[in-house]
């Protein structure tokens, strides 16, 4: 077994040389992965899991005192936990449906032949380079009510778009929908070159308006990898924090990743901002998993 194996080696290679095999050097890439994956990801994971059945705080040299599931109670009756839910899920409709809107919008246009399609194309993908701290203050002076282009362009004065408690959040979800319509832009524009160009024909022969092209011919093949990009975009969108830290500070915009970052290192309520972790970490994973169901629904069509 080991000489069919060698065979497929260059036998002037030092792997040959000493004897090694296929699954020996596969072997020597992937259990490092593995490694690391445990030491770094799920070993942190179960630690954390121990913790949100206890009342530490890793300010103190106190020993953690088992709680059970204290910590979960006082969280799903607290209101303010649910206010941030709720201010998340509207950020997260209104970041990820404006991205959709506008990165497919794009999609459509770039979808023919234009002159410097190229370049344009990477020209629009360039926000979704950036830091999302360069992208935070870039549009925290941009919202500036004193200098600021955005008052302006649109002649509002010195209207304070990040001090409006309830503008504030819309306005962060519009900084977001400018950097991450790209990539929805990019992935449906991938969709859109799959589709055959046949389909389109048979419909022109056949008169079909505009609107029936796209509800019937251009939406349903597309869908699949819009699907997909909802659910990244959406899982990222959830885990929002640099964008609201950085642009705007008050209650209006306090996402559930915020009050997370200063309950556990601001009040080092360790155990109970574990316990919340895992309270998102849960919704989360249930709303994909609802994505997921419909994106196989989608497929099977």
């Amino acid at each position: 077994m080991t000489d069919s194996v060698m065979t497929r080696l260059d036998p002037n290679s030092r792997a040959a040389a000493r004897g090694w095999s296929d699954l020996t050097i596969r072997n020597l890439f992937i259990i490092p992965t593995i490694a690391f994956l445990i030491i770094f990801n799920i070993f942190p994971l179960l630690y954390s899991l121990g913790y949100s059945f206890t009342d530490f705080r890793a300010s103190t040299n106190a020993p953690a005192k088992f709680i059970g599931l204290q910590n979960y109670r006082e969280l799903l009756n607290d209101e303010f936990i649910w206010r941030n839910f709720t201010i998340t899920a509207k950020y997260v409709i209104v970041s990820v449906a404006g991205q959709v809107i506008v990165g497919f919008g794009l999609a459509m246009l770039l979808n023919r032949d234009i002159p410097m399609k190229g370049l344009i194309t990477t020209l629009l993908l360039l926000p979704m380079m950036l830091s999302m701290a360069v992208v935070g203050l870039f549009w925290k002076l941009l919202y500036d009510p004193s200098f600021g282009i955005i008052n302006y362009a649109l002649g509002l004065g010195k209207f304070e778009w990040l001090a409006d408690p309830d503008m504030a959040l819309y306005a962060i979800a519009i900084t977001d929908i400018w950097m991450w319509s790209p990539f929805v832009m990019l992935l449906s524009l991938a969709g859109l070159s799959a589709v055959p160009k046949h389909l389109y024909e048979a419909a022109e022969i056949d008169r079909a308006g505009p609107f029936y092209t796209f509800f019937r011919i251009t939406l349903p093949l597309v869908l699949p990898i819009l699907m997909i990009a909802i659910i990244f975009r959406t899982m990222e969108a959830f885990k929002t924090f640099d964008l609201a830290y950085i642009m705007a500070s008050q209650p209006t915009t306090e996402l559930i990743s915020i009050r997370l970052y200063k309950m556990a290192f601001l009040e080092w309520q360790t155990g109970k901002s574990s316990a919340f972790a895992y309270i998102v970490l849960v919704m989360v994973v249930a709303i994909t998993n609802i994505y997921v169901k419909y994106l196989n629904k989608v497929k099977e069509r």
